[in-house]
């Protein structure tokens, strides 16, 4: 005869798994602040110059608890792009299907793009990245394979698409999809060094790079 679990076993058990809940959520809490913090960091000091112990301080965690997380400072700053800047370029290759022009696709691309990197925290990550990734080449590296080579690879296949359908003549721009999204690279670090001396429009920059490429747009 198999016995029920009396009601003080049921209760334990449940008190067990709330507290366990509980640690889990805090845990999480825990490295979500530091993550917040080695952003901010890594943002005000360069990522050379950024130390734990001051993402500790910044988060209001011992610097231990820092470890129990993460094993160093590169692999902090991997978790930051993939909670950053990864999901944003995940929603920008995810295309609807190619119902409407090829030129329409890539505008869509590249001005949502700059719409959620320019001038926000993301922006301040990829000329982080710029700028100190050649002392870093292992940061330069996971960057590149999180996100540059997944944008490349989108945009190869727009004009792949766009040469397929006579939108866009010169066949080998499919060699170098670099030169579709420059104008977005371009903006990303105009914004930092050079905006309060010339700011620059963004938008329309993309709009007459485009007009080179696909030609100028008929008005009706």
């Amino acid at each position: 005869m198999i016995k029920k679990p009396t009601k003080s076993a049921t209760s334990s058990a449940s008190s067990e798994g709330a507290a366990a809940s509980n640690r889990a959520t805090r845990a999480a809490e825990r490295r979500a602040a530091i993550v917040e913090a080695a952003m901010e960091e890594f943002i005000t000091r360069g990522f050379a110059a950024t130390r734990l112990d001051d993402i500790a301080k910044r988060a209001g965690v011992a610097k231990g608890t820092i470890y129990l997380h993460f094993k160093d400072k590169e692999s902090m700053f991997e978790e930051l792009v993939r909670i950053v800047i990864v999901p944003v370029v995940a929603r920008l290759t995810a295309l609807p299907p190619p119902v409407g022009s090829v030129r329409d696709l890539i505008e869509a691309f590249a001005g949502n793009f700059l719409k959620e990197v320019i001038g926000t925290r993301r922006g301040d990550l990829v000329r982080l990245i710029v700028a100190e990734g050649p002392r870093f080449p292992s940061v330069a590296d996971f960057y590149y394979r999180e996100v540059v080579s997944r944008g490349i690879a989108g945009m190869r296949t727009l004009i792949e698409l766009g040469i397929a359908r006579g939108e866009i003549r010169e066949k080998d721009l499919a060699r170098y999809p670099q030169i579709m999204i420059a104008p977005a690279m371009i903006a990303v670090i105009w914004q930092s060094l050079f905006a309060r001396h010339a700011p620059l429009d963004a938008q329309d920059m993309l709009r007459v790079h485009l007009d080179l490429i696909f030609g100028e747009r008929r008005t009706t």
